[in-house]
């Protein structure tokens, strides 16, 4: 696959530690709260994509998981 679908650079690139990929397995994150973290790390990178849509995302993101958990109360 190319890095532009395995490795995106807006999402860090294979080489990069951080990549979001490994972040959001390091760290088990489920769908939602992965989603969210993917936008705020992606923000103002991805080309054609503005940084306050992304940021848009992530809070929307976090309001579902939110709403999700106080469900479960």
């Amino acid at each position: 696959m190319s890095d532009e679908v395995d490795h995106p650079a807006h999402y860090g690139g294979k080489d990069d530690p951080y990549e979001h990929i490994k972040v959001v397995n390091a760290w088990g994150l489920n769908y939602e709260l992965g989603n969210a973290t993917k936008y705020i790390a992606r923000a103002g990178k991805k080309p054609g994509v503005s940084a306050i849509t992304d940021l848009k995302k992530a809070v929307f993101y976090i309001q579902y998981e939110i709403a999700k958990r106080e469900r479960q109360l």
